[in-house]
């Protein structure tokens, strides 16, 4: 499975500032034509959620659903962190973890399919 945009779902703990994107003006202004701003320019944004190619961005997807996979259930290896595991009774559900994407395998269809009904619920996938 893959999930769409993950690196843009979670919030920001700490302050986080980059500088004006080209072209930017400001809310309700109309777009400028592509300026470079000069070096040492004053004007930042400050981020309130995560963008791809900021370094926190991987951290803190795999932190939010590493609490998904958490509350549902699933111990996480400690051999290697990208792999879960839930056993219930007969039933063993493994998901491994590559960046956005995510194998998911087991001996239960309906288990499977329960598991991608809650992350579907909890991310675009």
């Amino acid at each position: 499975m893959d999930v769409s945009n993950a690196f843009l779902l979670e919030d920001l703990d700490e302050e986080v500032y980059m500088a004006m994107p080209l072209g930017y003006a400001g809310f309700g202004q109309p777009i400028q034509p592509a300026v470079v701003a000069p070096v040492g320019s004053k004007f930042v944004c400050k981020l309130d959620k995560s963008l791809y190619g900021l370094k926190q961005a991987p951290r803190k997807w795999f932190e939010k659903l590493s609490q998904a996979l958490l509350q549902f259930g699933f111990s996480q290896s400690k051999a290697d962190y990208t792999l879960f595991t839930r056993k219930l009774g007969r039933v063993f559900i493994v998901v491994l973890i590559y960046v956005d994407d995510m194998v998911i395998t087991g001996n239960n269809i309906k288990a499977i399919s329960n598991l991608k009904a809650y992350l579907s619920a909890h991310f675009h996938m």
